[in-house]
């Protein structure tokens, strides 16, 4: 009999680690019949993967970051999430009824939803961790869902926030690795760098138009950098943004573009270039020395594959300064913040400066690497949850 399972997961990152998790079940239970539901968004990542989206779906305002301000919530409100959400939980239990497991990947939201099926399920923390404030502390109806007998599995994305479940009684959390350091498998694209002279990455973010505003702020401070040392750039962008994008861009900071590159003129004898891929994430993010974020789940694959991140707040409703702050608590020395309001003159400077003095120490360049490695982890995340899902299903088949 065809065993069926049903992935629920609430935002970019909680996608993306719930498809790799689910696409190397696929190759272990080639028979598994595997839907997924994204709360939020339109579930990109499930379809790359190749994994049916079921259920209604919306990309609200606050791309489901609510908690970096509050009126985020009320624009979601304003904008149908109480609808929405109504629906998709009529969606998951209609769909859940029978299936053998739930894989709910994100915070109380998915995790209650699985709860409210009645099925057994596995909860995946991608959107907390106990290096935010020492001790994690979950919401209560968080906690009541993780210890119900039908919660066979919780899986943390660090080994600190395993253990610190551990110890406040939920025997059940496992660290088996963090999903999304296995997407980043190099394409072999040729970047076209200059060979000996470092590569600065850009980190735009994927939130649209957010990643416009936060690309604009990032070229300016390229701009800064080139006047104190000699680099090169490239902006690692998502699909969905456009030539006509760059061109606008490009336009307003009197910049000017061709396809594929930006570039300003600084004096007759110096100028910035910054090359922009919208398909190589994987090649930038390893070949760079460095990464400029404003992203969430961009910037966690930096630090884990051992990259110094310097940060430069925006105006959201992602990439504030919260926001940042936050990635530096939870990613520990890797990340630097560099302002604690929208970026200006003032703050690329300073930028500039820090990167500069970043890639002439390198001790902390060396301390960045084990950094990745304790606070994000290496790759694997993926097949090894797979494996415990499978082991999971078999229990329950012969049960």
């Amino acid at each position: 009999m065809t065993q069926r399972l049903l992935s629920l997961s609430n935002g970019h990152g909680e996608d993306l680690n719930a498809s790799l998790i689910l696409r190397s079940l696929q190759a272990q239970i080639p028979s598994l019949a595997i839907t997924a539901i994204s709360l939020v968004g339109r579930g990109q990542a499930y379809r790359r993967a190749g994994i049916a989206v079921i259920g209604p779906a919306s990309n609200l305002p606050s791309g489901g970051l609510i908690y970096t301000h509050p009126l985020n919530y009320f624009k979601d409100i304003w904008s149908g999430l109480i609808c929405l959400t109504l629906q998709q939980f009529r969606t998951v239990r209609q769909r859940s009824r029978p299936c053998d497991l739930l894989l709910a990947t994100g915070d109380v939201v998915p995790i209650l939803m699985a709860y409210l099926t009645g099925r057994p399920y596995v909860a995946f923390l991608v959107s907390t961790s106990s290096f935010y404030e020492g001790r994690l502390r979950l919401p209560l109806m968080t906690k009541f869902c993780l210890r119900s007998r039908r919660c066979l599995q919780i899986f943390t994305r660090d080994a600190h926030t395993a253990q610190d479940l551990n110890r406040q009684g939920m025997s059940k959390a496992i660290f088996a690795g963090y999903p999304i350091m296995d997407a980043l498998i190099p394409t072999g694209r040729d970047l076209g760098l200059i060979p000996n002279l470092p590569m600065i990455a850009l980190l735009p973010g994927s939130r649209l138009p957010e990643a416009l505003e936060n690309l604009k702020l990032q070229l300016q401070l390229c701009e800064q950098v080139r006047q104190l040392q000699n680099m090169q750039f490239c902006a690692a962008i998502v699909p969905s943004i456009r030539e006509a994008d760059l061109e606008a861009i490009a336009a307003a900071l009197s910049w000017q573009y061709r396809p594929g590159y930006l570039t300003k003129s600084l004096s007759p004898t110096a100028a910035v270039e910054v090359r922009c891929y919208q398909d190589a994430f994987p090649d930038v993010l390893r070949q760079c020395v460095l990464a400029i974020g404003m992203a969430g789940t961009a910037v966690e694959q930096a630090v884990g594959l051992g990259k110094p991140v310097v940060q430069i707040p925006g105006q959201g409703p992602q990439f504030t300064y919260q926001f940042a702050e936050a990635q530096m608590r939870l990613l520990g020395r890797s990340v630097q913040t560099i302002g604690h309001r929208r970026a200006n003159k003032a703050v690329f400077y300073s930028a500039a400066q820090r990167i500069v003095k970043t890639l002439q120490n390198p001790n902390y360049l060396k301390d960045c690497n084990a950094n990745g490695y304790q606070r994000v982890g290496p790759a694997g995340g993926s097949e090894a949850i797979a494996q415990r899902l499978q082991k999971l299903l078999q229990k329950i088949s012969a049960v």
